[in-house]
């Protein structure tokens, strides 16, 4: 078994990780991207990255609609502070190569649902977030401090005397690499592919909060999965993201032919993302038709501003000028995660975690749209600042270990394992469901061996999932509970502090509270 020694390890490769990696110069970075940089979430990211930097917006303003999103349920020290540093990440962008649309000093910006006004700024179109990962990894790459190896994947986190002390990887032939890092950071991404439906990549299946939990490290808000309602409905996994822009710009959803958001919300189509997936959701289940009408955008010309709504559609034999674009809710995005502090520890010593699989409470129970680009990006680089001091622990080796078999996303209990969370843990939610769901799901881990630690981790994971939204007895954000349909402070049982109690952290982390 090779060893290999990191003053850093950064798993993954989206934009939290790779801010990360080249804020940390000039200490040695180790970056695992077995995914690639097109398969990251970022690079699938089809909105843009919202910042106050347009005539009449302000820090404020922004914050107080971040705070709205979230159902009064954030922390309005992590909104002040992420929202402030937006100026700063936009700058941080075009230094690494980034162009906005529009002029460079004055780009073009773009309302989506949940904004008071326009502020998300795009670069090639609906396409942001690839461009941001092409520039970010052409950096890296450029970067001396920083190895990117694309043949590693991280499978399990190493324990040392005091902490996290590195991970152990596997190669594609099935070989073990022993990495000894000082600092370990966890960049891994979301929980999608927990979820039948999804817009995530294929490799978002929870494994870094999986292996942090397995870990010991403090977690909070895993109720809280925010589900997209525009995915477009194909036989794609995952499912081509529609970018609330189009909505922003006029399109309207339909069920049957007839818009139906109107009745629900003052707000209509450009109501926060929980409100429109419920939406979507009931006209689903009552069986009617849920389409996208986008007819006079693409009619008009000015699809040329959405290429990659256009392309996906053409690729799934669409005309969006003249047809409205079948579209369903999927998992889209989860506010809940690991615990940090506001440079990105984790109650685990060595310990650091950034980007969605990060709980920093910015978003509280529902994400404002295009606020995860600036939190990956502002806390990513906060967490590689700090840790450009050298000012932690030293290097601890770990001993050598049982190296556990790679996910296999063949396998038939994975593919069971979305169908349950789909149907019990969905936008709309109630007790009997997830109570089902828990026992489908105990049903499912006794049937697992031992070789199959990898999809029981991610059991682990979703029974936990269904255990907060059990407990969170209200509606609140992105977790709506049929039997308890409004929110009642009272009844909390799944609040933050609760949470992290039941993980027995080794140490304190203090969150932005």
């Amino acid at each position: 078994m090779e060893h290999w020694d990191a003053d850093i390890l950064v798993v993954g490769a989206g934009a939290a990780g790779l801010s990360v990696a080249l804020h940390a110069a000039p200490r040695r970075v180790l970056l695992l991207a077995p995914e690639g940089p097109d398969a990251t979430a970022t690079s699938l990211a089809k909105g843009g990255i919202a910042a106050p930097i347009g005539r009449g917006d302000s820090v404020e303003l922004h914050a107080a609609d971040t705070l709205k999103a979230a159902d009064h349920s954030a922390s309005e020290t992590a909104i002040a502070t992420i929202v402030s540093a937006a100026g700063g990440a936009i700058d941080f962008l075009r230094a690494s190569g980034l162009r906005f649309d529009g002029a460079a000093d004055a780009p073009h910006l773009h309302l989506e649902a949940g904004h008071s006004i326009a502020r998300i700024l795009h670069a090639d179109g609906d396409r942001t977030g690839a461009a941001i990962q092409r520039a970010l990894w052409a950096r890296a790459r450029a970067s001396a401090h920083v190895t990117i190896r694309r043949d590693l994947e991280a499978v399990d986190l190493l324990a040392g005397p005091d902490g996290t002390a590195g991970a152990l990887a596997l190669r594609a032939d099935g070989s073990a690499v022993v990495i000894h890092a000082a600092e370990t950071v966890l960049a891994t991404g979301g929980i999608g592919q927990l979820f039948a439906a999804t817009t995530n990549p294929s490799h978002a299946t929870g494994h870094g909060l999986a292996l942090a939990i397995a870990h010991g490290a403090a977690v909070a808000g895993l109720e809280f999965v925010q589900f997209h309602p525009t995915a477009m409905r194909c036989d794609s996994d995952p499912l081509p993201l529609l970018t609330e822009a189009l909505r922003g710009a006029g399109a309207r959803l339909v069920a049957d032919g007839r818009p139906f958001m109107a009745a629900l919300d003052p707000r209509g189509d450009l109501a926060p993302r929980d409100v429109v997936a419920r939406g979507v959701w009931r006209e689903q289940s009552a069986g009617r038709e849920v389409a996208l009408d986008a007819t006079e955008i693409f009619r008009s010309g000015a699809g040329g501003e959405f290429p990659g709504a256009q392309a996906a559609c053409i690729a799934h034999g669409i005309d969006p000028a003249r047809t409205p674009i079948p579209v369903t809710c999927a998992a889209h995005y989860h506010m809940g995660g690991i615990v940090i502090d506001a440079s990105g520890h984790t109650s685990v010593p060595g310990l650091w975690a950034v980007g969605e699989v990060a709980h920093t409470g910015l978003h509280g129970a529902n994400r404002l749209a295009s606020n995860s680009l600036l939190e990956a990006i502002v806390v990513g680089s906060a967490a590689g600042r700090v840790l450009a001091t050298g000012r932690h622990r030293e290097r601890r080796t770990a001993a050598d270990r049982a190296v556990p078999a790679p996910f296999d996303p063949r396998q038939p209990g994975w593919r069971r394992l979305r169908e349950i969370l789909w149907k019990t843990m969905g936008p709309v939610r109630d007790d009997p469901g997830l109570a089902d769901g828990l026992a489908e799901l105990r049903q499912l881990e006794a049937g697992l061996d031992p070789a199959q630690r990898s999809l029981a981790l991610r059991i682990a994971l979703a029974r936990a999932l269904l255990g907060a939204a059990r407990a969170r007895r209200e509606s609140r954000g992105a977790h709506w509970r049929m039997d308890y349909p409004e929110r009642d402070r009272g009844r909390d049982g799944a609040d933050a502090v609760g949470i992290m109690r039941a993980q027995r952290p080794d140490r304190t982390v203090t969150p932005w509270t």
